[in-house]
């Protein structure tokens, strides 16, 4: 790994305020390094999750506790105008409802003492051709699933990276059985997750033996109580807290959450699951701060590479919060000012050379 050459291009998709091309990069540090070199930079090798723990790893064990948690969540960024391959293509967005072009990318981050770190990552590729039953289209897929990503990188942080923490975090999206029955009975460890409202659970062993479920939005639980419940297909119990919060439009939802560990309380497990928030912070920065989307890259390598540099670029920012008492947007502010005075001093200078 050119760690140089990283440290180069993260700084100048941290400072940059649009497109990020080797040409501009170049220009920027007036023709230092060549635009070439930059563009072997980011093919030369595969910038994957191995690599990104290796660059984080010193910092991860800075702060690490049994206090940590680990949160999973993956984001699509579109790309509208650029060409489809196996990493660029068609995804469904949650957010939008319906299919966008662009990558998907699937991140696993360390949270503790104030510091979200994210310590590996997946950029979705479907490279699997299929044909659609219903509309007889030729679609892509991935060999894998995001849950079964997901437990390979739980597997990693856990067993072989052995990062000390207390909870999995994650949304509904990742509350299936087999991750919940992975994460407590191979890696012993606990999670906090909401489920959808029409998940089936009973209240007791007995109405577990007769198959005796019902909707988890049909229990009548109070709220701000923990209660132990049964989730159908899971063999331990968890416990529920049912959330009551107001939406910005003023309309009221309604989330269910469930922890694997019997012996927390309600609110220690509403107060835990708030840790979750960081990941859509990190998924905002590297779009907004760290140029994840602008950059003209063509082929598979190296569009992979530059998202690998935007996410590095991200745990630089983080780290350099820690020291400065900015958030990444307030930094990045700070440096869009600084560039705006520059700017204005040197236009000032040409005037007066004319």
């Amino acid at each position: 790994m050119n760690k140089q050459m990283l440290d180069v291009y993260t700084d100048y998709l941290i400072s940059s305020f649009s497109y990020t091309t080797a040409t501009g990069l170049s220009n920027a540090l007036g023709g230092i390094i060549s635009h070439d070199k930059i563009t072997r930079f980011l093919s030369a090798d595969d910038y994957d999750s191995k690599k990104l723990w290796k660059l984080v790893k010193k910092s991860i064990r800075q702060i690490e506790s049994a206090d940590g948690v680990l949160i999973v969540d993956d984001t699509i960024q579109e790309k509208l105008y650029t060409d489809e391959n196996d990493l660029i293509t068609w995804h469904f967005d949650h957010t939008f409802g319906r299919n966008v072009k662009g990558v998907n990318i699937l991140s696993l981050i360390y949270g503790n003492q104030g510091m979200n770190l994210p310590v590996s990552f997946e950029a979705i590729k479907k490279t699997e051709a299929y044909t659609d039953k219903k509309t007889q289209k030729e679609r892509r897929k991935s060999v894998k699933t995001k849950n079964e990503y997901f437990r390979d990188m739980a597997k990693v942080a856990v067993v072989d990276n052995q990062i000390k923490c207390r909870y999995f975090l994650a949304d509904v999206w990742f509350s299936s059985n087999d991750n919940m029955k992975y994460i407590k009975e191979d890696l012993k460890k606990d999670f906090i997750m909401p489920i959808k409202t029409n998940r089936l659970v009973c209240t007791t062993l007995e109405e577990k033996r007769k198959k005796q479920f019902q909707r988890v939005d049909e229990l009548g639980i109070a709220e701000g109580k923990a209660q132990q419940i049964y989730l159908k297909g899971l063999p331990f119990p968890v416990q529920l807290v049912k959330q009551i919060f107001r939406n910005k439009d003023g309309s009221q939802g309604i989330i269910y959450l469930v922890c694997s560990n019997g012996t927390v309380e309600a609110e220690g497990i509403t107060q835990a699951y708030q840790k979750r928030w960081p990941i859509e912070e990190y998924h905002k920065s590297i779009k907004s701060n760290t140029n994840l989307a602008k950059s003209p890259t063509r082929t598979i390598r190296t569009q992979q590479n530059h998202f690998f540099a935007s996410i590095y670029a991200y745990c630089k920012l983080e780290m350099l919060k820690g020291r400065i008492q900015l958030n990444h947007f307030a930094l990045k502010a700070k440096l869009y000012v600084r560039a705006l005075r520059a700017s204005m001093t040197e236009l000032q200078r040409l005037r007066l050379a004319t």
